[in-house]
């Protein structure tokens, strides 16, 4: 149910804890504020009453801190008669049609909508009116380490480029790629040919050191076979040695038996 327009004390309202925006910009904040002591404030705030006279605001986060950095007293709103996960929901639908959201922040923001409310991805694509498949690829995102999402930003790289990243779980590779995007300026193809070549190296790579670990447990099973019969030729009381040696190419092992004495 919605009320009428209303003027409430700014003291008696609480930002939204499930605010998917994180960021605001301060010199548009300003300049927001500075528009709204011209001409004031064209949309109200949206609010929910939570308890007592405290409202929570569910749409217009920056008109109300505009309003605050101008130290005015109230604000006018709109009261709304919403539950916490509707507010959750309405505020993540606002930033996505103002697109004020980066992609990074939408993805996190599903996150929480899903993990504060026990949605799953349909439910949450049902009241986002998306489909499950756009939230679902949205959150892959999520994958990539903190660091790796953070340079994405600061390099102000798109949602591809970052899905083009997920072929690679190693963090220090990760951030290298992303250097060289930004110093090269890579659009998305070229970013997406230089993380398959990286992909295939670090496969290859893989599977040699694979090879090399089977090898290596062959080898020990043949110079441990080896050693046991030297081991059992020493308890007759023969005074053999054993010998062994390693080179990039082979081990040679040598077991000398003297004859004198058999």
């Amino acid at each position: 149910m919605i009320s009428n327009i209303v003027h409430i004390d700014l003291n008696k309202i609480i930002p939204n804890k499930n605010q998917p925006r994180k960021i605001f910009d301060e010199k548009a904040l300003k300049e927001l504020s500075e528009s709204i002591k011209n001409y004031g404030i064209i949309q109200p705030i949206t609010v929910r009453k939570i308890y007592d006279d405290i409202y929570e605001i569910v749409a217009g986060e920056r008109r109300y801190k505009a309003v605050k950095l101008l130290k005015m007293d109230t604000i006018p709103a709109v009261i709304i008669d919403a539950k916490e996960e509707d507010s959750a929901a309405m505020s993540l639908i606002e930033n996505l049609q103002r697109e004020d959201l980066d992609f990074i922040e939408e993805a996190m923001a599903f996150e929480r909508l899903i993990e504060d409310f026990g949605l799953n991805q349909t439910q949450l694509a049902q009241k986002l009116g998306k489909s499950q498949s756009t939230i679902a690829n949205k959150m892959r995102i999520l994958k990539l380490p903190n660091s790796v999402k953070e340079k994405l930003r600061e390099g102000n790289l798109t949602e591809r480029h970052g899905r083009a990243l997920l072929k690679i779980e190693d963090e220090e590779i990760l951030l290298d790629i992303v250097d060289r995007i930004i110093k090269r300026d890579l659009n998305v193809s070229a970013t997406e040919k230089l993380v398959n070549s990286i992909a295939e190296d670090i496969n290859l790579k893989k599977k040699r050191d694979k090879r090399y670990v089977r090898n290596f447990i062959n080898y020990k099973i043949y110079i441990n076979t080896i050693k046991n019969a030297y081991n059992e030729i020493v308890k007759t009381g023969v005074e053999a040695k054993f010998e062994q040696e390693e080179s990039d190419d082979y081990i040679e092992i040598k077991v000398k038996i003297p004859k004198k004495g058999m």
